[in-house]
């Protein structure tokens, strides 16, 4: 597998050896051992699926305390999928960083704790799975506006279908501050 640092620190795209015929394709999703020897040295906790139709857009969510890192792979379909940086010691801080994931490029995208995280389904419908390092906790997460002048994500759909919550979300600049990361 090939592993790329990305431009903001912690984020990291996996690209893992595929086996491919004429019968189809092979590929190991999670080892826990190459993942270690290639720099993930994560314990996961809980493994989530996420089933949506084209526009909708999930996120920007995160959890503090008990924040989570998360492996996140498009078994069927295509995201436009975005992390953005909530660590405020970083000189990164409040900018995002996107990429596509798609069942037809198998990549996948580590995004440590830290971090807002959101997906846009550009496919007809997308299943979109991702293991995390710490279990959900509905009372510590937040929702960070996805439209967020401040973290400027270039979203390819100004319309995006979207639940109360994350219509709701907090803009950056009110995100209370125990809500940051250190």
């Amino acid at each position: 597998m090939n592993v790329l640092q990305c431009e903001i620190k912690g984020l990291l795209i996996i690209e893992p050896k595929v086996f491919g015929d004429a019968r189809g394709f092979f590929l190991e999703t999670y080892n826990e051992r190459r993942y270690r020897d290639a720099g993930l040295d994560v314990a996961f906790v809980q493994d989530n699926l996420s089933f949506s139709r084209r526009g909708t857009l999930r996120g920007l969510h995160f959890q503090n305390p008990n924040p989570q890192g998360k492996l996140l792979q498009v078994l069927q379909g295509e995201v436009f999928d975005v992390a953005v940086d909530l660590r405020r010691s970083s000189p990164t801080f409040g900018r995002s960083h996107s990429l596509v994931l798609s069942a037809e490029n198998k990549r996948q995208f580590y995004v440590p704790p830290g971090f807002a995280h959101g997906f846009l389904v550009l496919s007809e419908t997308a299943l979109f799975s991702y293991k995390c390092t710490q279990f959900y906790s509905p009372k510590d997460e937040t929702t960070l506006r996805w439209d967020d002048p401040d973290a400027a994500v270039p979203w390819p759909n100004r319309e995006p279908l979207l639940s109360e919550k994350d219509a709701k979300g907090f803009f950056l600049k009110n995100l209370p501050s125990d809500k940051l990361f250190k």
